[in-house]
């Protein structure tokens, strides 16, 4: 049997880097995620679309899980 995580319902993802010499595809999912500068924060619904392109970034941001 496989025990279920306990998943956060929002995270706040946090740019640490800078877009610059980034491929256009992550520099896309900066702006999907609502990011663009370092220092910007954005609060998230945690879901497998979010997990993906933070994944793909995961060298500019910083995630922190907020559980409600």
């Amino acid at each position: 049997m496989v025990k279920a995580k306990a998943k956060a319902s929002n995270l706040i993802v946090t740019q640490t880097g800078s877009q610059i010499g980034c491929v256009k595809n992550q520099i896309a999912c900066l702006k999907g995620l609502g990011l663009g500068k370092i220092g910007r924060k954005s609060t998230l619904k945690d879901d497998a679309c979010v997990r993906g392109m933070i994944r793909k970034v995961a060298h500019l941001v910083k995630v922190e899980a907020v559980n409600d």
